[in-house]
């Protein structure tokens, strides 16, 4: 345990050491469309107890609905500079401390188009043991454009030092379901990734680059007043 606890605080230290700047806020998430695909959403507001938890910089959480049918799911996206802060915030740790059980965890590669690949976690979880009703997530890490199932993308590119993490997001797809439906409930969110997961980078790289325009805009205006 202690040489656990020494390998954490070491991993934490680098990761804080190697945190960007800022590239997207709550404006820019406004930006992803709330018609994905036909589903329909609108935004959610989180308590302000539950925003303080997540230390994240910006976030969003939305409800999507498919048109004449009792389909719903919620998307949330928590962006953070600080690659440390939102390693703990894992599905299986915030849900089974609010009282869930996870009862079935498994890894999948979901093919998006171009020859690209979204690995992501899909966890079942129930609370009660009367209750048949089943919360489903599916989640994935985006580390700086780059697609990832967990955070060991985080914790390597922490050990090997390898360059400055400029920014980590973390996508959580939400379900309810009975347990006589499940793999409806899975196989419908596993489409909604398939759809919102080039959306949702884009909408990450075109704020990166609008934050590297205006850094350069700045140098650019402070060298000729220099």
């Amino acid at each position: 345990m202690l040489m656990s606890g020494v390998g954490y605080r070491v991993l934490a230290a680098r990761l804080v050491s190697n945190a960007g700047t800022a590239v997207i806020t709550f404006e820019d998430f406004k930006k992803l469309p709330l018609q994905i695909g036909d589903w329909a959403g609108q935004d959610v507001a989180l308590d302000e107890d539950i925003v303080l938890a997540t230390d994240t910089d910006a976030h969003l959480n939305r409800r999507y609905l498919r048109p004449n049918t009792l389909d719903s799911i919620g998307l949330y996206i928590a962006y953070g500079a600080r690659a440390r802060d939102l390693m703990p915030h894992q599905p299986e740790v915030c849900y089974t401390g609010a009282g869930w059980t996870l009862i079935d965890k498994h890894s999948v590669e979901l093919p998006i188009g171009d020859g690209i690949k979204l690995p992501c976690r899909i966890l079942q979880f129930k609370r009660g043991t009367l209750n048949t009703e089943k919360t489903i997530v599916l989640d994935y890490y985006i580390v700086d454009g780059q697609y990832c199932g967990d955070v060991s993308l985080l914790r390597s590119k922490a050990w090997r030092g390898s360059g400055t993490i400029e920014y980590v997001a973390q996508v959580q797809i939400v379900a309810l379901a009975a347990s006589n439906q499940a793999d409806a409930e899975i196989k419908s969110i596993c489409n909604f990734a398939v759809e919102s997961a080039p959306l949702i980078t884009q909408l990450f790289e075109n704020a990166e680059l609008n934050e590297k325009a205006r850094m350069y805009e700045d140098k650019k205006v402070g060298k000729e007043e220099g």
